[in-house]
């Protein structure tokens, strides 16, 4: 074939786009809207294969959407602040807004190379002043109306970073970039009342049907609602300014089974104690070398440390209970103290035991309590006036019981704590508040907005640049005119993305950050595209956002931001290793020698490793930029979309980007070359259509039909088999001597399948339309409807039974009479064996779907 040159092609179709505005996104009040959006990657330099299967899928639901009638916005930015330009800055001595600027030119070239129906005019980087100035006036209308606050607070240090980590980057108790052991440290920090609204983020969950079921899951105990009490414990002798402890439990039922008292090393009676006491200050002291995250807490060994104070238990008069300090304990949930009731508690089991501390059990169960603690339902024992309730009789009979005598009171609780935005570091948007020895905390002015980084920082020293900067943060306070200082800490980046699908409603050089026409027609996100590891942060930081804007006054319309949500899987790769000194290799670095691997430079023996998610790391990687030069971006888009169903993970092969390449060919040539001479485009539908004609509009219209649905229900691998299967369907039908009648329908066929494939392979399907003699663009077509005249078959699959058991499977005209299936099915050759001699004694036909023939 000679006119289909993949690369040319899809270099011409890309700058046809282009110049078009083909994408362009305009509100348009009497069409109806889709907005598709796929969550906006961090501006690396380079576009990896993740990057390539997130944007297909949503650039296959955007094209989808469009030729449905859909008024489509489908825009792309970049979530430019962060660490990473720091460390390359330190490392290759580059200004971070250089470095990342440079970076975002790269990968928009690379993006573009995809064919990605983006409407690049409303492109963003949260790094731009004119996109961080509208979140700083956020920023203050969260200050004014309560949403935002200031509070001393135990944070997870990264020494190496020197910032503040939020607990989900702490991986294994080490900071999720530098690798390093994370500090406990006591920091002034800026947060925003996220708890204000844990109800309703929580109840909300129910209304999101096109979200995973397993997302909602991961919200709902990240929000962790509980329903428990608040318990004072007296100390048996006070301690300074403390006569006791309050305890939040969601398990008051096992207070009979009360062993101990647990206090976090951050609680205010522990630190108090450990003033005068230098070994309790050394355990402190290793507490702090843990992290905050509970995940870090859950998996280190289980310490404490006997306080030797002890405290009543409310429910047994005369019982005393030793108070410990314990590593496992946060304080940051419920009031940084528990009861342990080590008999029905695993992690209270293991310290139990550790310390020589009573295990009583008050739950019945059939086991001995050993070295697993019984955590089932059971009527409850040795409990005194509980003995014989089930556990929620016994809880409420508890909360009566204690609320009553002024103990306790009844508490809903929640997991969720508030959010802490403060980043020491550079590159992020200055918290725009000014310290004033006077006059206090002092917003920053509406009229001196954006407060923008200095340009001449420096990175030679550890720490925050702007911290140590000589003159940016010294400034005149607004209210007194004295001397004042800039708040140096920059917001957490979660807070650029958890507003950005705003922005993306009127595109940028618009002075407010969205108006409330644009807001009101775009709002919701109809299709979000990313990654199930931002379930919780990302994800819960943006539905707060609309509700805290939206109490603000801000005119946003619903406080749900994404209706519908599709979270892809990720991509794999073998694994290499020099077989030598074990160093990872590229794919690109070896070859198959016989049964083994060898590397290409040397010959050296070379381990092939399991198939695992790419990382620069491991060096299973592939470029793209590779891939869409060798193969092109068409063939990448459908071995990415017909490998595997989207939400699960790919492993990507030669083989099948081949594949893909060869099938692109072969389509080509399918509608360029066909054996028949096509037939003009427009051509008058013929009256009648013979048999085969019939047959293969049926194939083309049914093609229809599922694509729809497959495409709607993000089945874009059963999609793709569609295609496949349309387009076999018309090479076998393709002849020299076609006759009008099906000349018409396999025209009808080509056009057909060009439009259903041109989600998924743009470029190929806009130049097959063009071959076809069209001269309105596939971004301007609709999408065919299927005829239901010819979804509905003529035969049926009908099984034959012989006393209930399937022996064959016969063809039958679609409502077929009682007589006619019954002498098909005798008349049959196995059926006829199977029955030999033996009588009929009865055939017992349901019409259209089975034949049962009683012997």
């Amino acid at each position: 074939m000679t006119r289909y040159n993949i690369r040319q092609t899809e270099e011409k179709w890309q700058k046809a786009w282009e110049d078009k505005e083909s994408f362009r996104a305009l509100v348009k009040p009497g069409q109806p809207k889709s907005y598709v959006l796929e969550m906006f990657p961090y501006p690396s330099g380079r576009i990896h294969m993740g990057h390539v299967r997130n944007y297909t899928l949503g650039d296959v639901v955007a094209r989808f959407r469009r030729a449905q009638g859909f008024n489509v916005l489908h825009p792309m930015g970049w979530d430019a602040f962060g660490l990473p330009a720091e460390n390359a800055a330190i490392q290759n001595n580059v200004h971070p807004a250089a470095w990342t600027k440079e970076n975002i030119a790269s990968m928009r070239t690379q993006m573009k190379s995809m064919g990605l129906s983006i409407d690049w005019s409303r492109e963003i980087a949260t790094c731009d002043p004119d996109y961080y100035r509208h979140e700083q006036k956020m920023f203050l209308d969260f200050l004014k109306n309560g949403l935002a606050y200031r509070k001393e607070s135990w944070v997870n240090w990264d020494p190496v970073e020197n910032t503040v980590l939020a607990n989900e980057q702490v991986i294994d108790g080490k900071g999720w970039r530098s690798g390093a052991a994370v500090e406990r440290k006591k920091l002034t920090q800026w947060f925003l009342k996220i708890t204000d609204f844990a109800e309703d983020l929580l109840g909300a969950l129910d209304g999101l049907e096109r979200w995973p079921e397993r997302v909602r899951l991961m919200q709902q105990n990240w929000i962790g609602r509980s329903e428990g009490m608040r318990i004072h414990f007296a100390l048996t002798t006070a301690f300074d300014n403390f006569s006791s402890i309050e305890v939040y439990t969601t398990r008051h039922d096992t207070l009979f089974g009360a062993s101990f008292v647990g206090l976090s090393p951050n609680h205010p009676l522990a630190e108090k104690l450990a003033e005068n006491n230098p070994a309790l200050q050394q355990f402190l002291q290793e507490c702090a070398q843990l992290g905050t995250s509970e995940e870090a807490l859950e998996k280190a060994e289980k310490k404490g440390f006997d306080t030797g104070l002890t405290v009543e238990n409310p429910l047994v008069p005369g019982q005393t209970l030793s108070v410990w300090v314990a590593n496992f304990i946060v304080m940051d949930y419920g009031t940084g103290a528990i009861f342990g009731c080590p008999a029905h508690d695993q992690r209270d089991l293991d310290f139990a035991h550790k310390y020589g501390l009573p295990v009583r059990p008050v739950i019945e169960s059939d086991d001995v309590i050993t070295d697993t603690a019984f955590t089932g339902v059971g009527k409850l024992i040795n409990s005194d006036f509980l003995n014989g309730k089930t556990i929620e009789q016994a809880k409420l009979a508890v909360a009566e019981k204690l609320e009553k005598t002024g103990i306790g009171e009844r508490k809903v609780q929640y997991r969720l704590r508030d959010w802490g935005i403060s980043r020491q570091r550079y590159w992020g948007c200055p918290i725009p508040v000014i310290h004033c020895p006077s006059c206090g905390v002092v917003p920053v002015p509406d009229n001196q907005l954006p407060v923008t980084l200095p340009d001449d920082v420096s990175f030679d020293k550890p720490g925050n640049p702007i911290a140590h900067h000589p003159t940016w943060k010294h400034v005149d306070c607004p209210q007194c005119a004295g001397k004042a200082e800039r708040e140096t800490d920059t917001f957490d980046t979660f807070f650029e993305s958890s507003w950005y699908f705003l922005r993306y409603c009127v595109g940028p050089n618009v002075d407010e950050a969205f108006t409330k026409e644009a807001a009101d027609y775009w709002m919701s996100v109809d299709q979000y595209i990313g990654g199930v590891e931002h379930a919780v942060l990302h994800l819960l930081y943006s539905r707060f956002f609309t509700r805290a804007l939206k109490q603000c006054g801000y005119p946003v319309k619903t406080p749900e931001p994404f209706a519908g949500l599709f979270t892809q899987g990720m991509i794999g790769h073998e694994t290499f290793k020099d077989a030598t000194d074990g160093s990872w290799l590229y794919p690109q670095d070896v070859r198959r020698d016989g049964e083994k691997w060898v590397r290409i430079d040397n010959g050296n023996p070379v381990i092939h490793g399991r198939v695992e998610k790419m990382s620069k790391s491991k060096k299973n990687t592939v470029d793209p930029a590779e891939i869409m030069t060798s193969y092109g971006a068409d063939a990448a888009r459908l071995f990415i979309l017909s490998d595997c169903p989207p939400e699960r993970d790919m492993e990507w092969t030669e083989s099948g980007i081949e594949g893909a390449w060869r099938y692109v060919n072969r389509l080509a040539r399918l509608i360029d070359e066909p054996k028949s001479t096509l037939i003009a485009v427009n051509t008058k539908k013929p009256a009648h259509f013979s048999d085969a004609a019939d047959k293969i509009r049926r194939q083309t219209h049914k093609a229809i039909d599922a694509m729809t649905r497959e495409l709607d229900g993000f089945h874009f691998n059963k999609a793709v088999a569609r295609i496949r299967e349309l387009s076999n369907a018309l090479e076998a039908f393709d002849a020299a001597d076609l006759t009008a009648d099906q000349a018409w329908a396999f025209r009808e066929g080509l056009e057909t399948l060009t439009i259903l494939f041109n989600p998924m392979m743009p470029h190929l399907a806009e130049e097959m339309w063009q071959i076809l003699g069209h001269t309105q663009w596939l971004t301007e077509t609709p999408w065919p409807e299927a005829e239901a005249a010819l979804l509905v078959e003529d035969t049926v699959q009908m099984p034959i039974q012989i006393n209930g058991k399937l022996r064959t499977t016969l063809e039958m005209p679609r409502d077929a009479g009682e007589d006619q299936a019954r002498s098909l099915a005798l008349a049959n050759d196995n059926i006829k064996r199977a029955i030999g001699d033996n009588p009929i004694r009865r055939v017992i036909v349901v019409a259209n779907r089975v034949v049962n023939i009683v012997i």
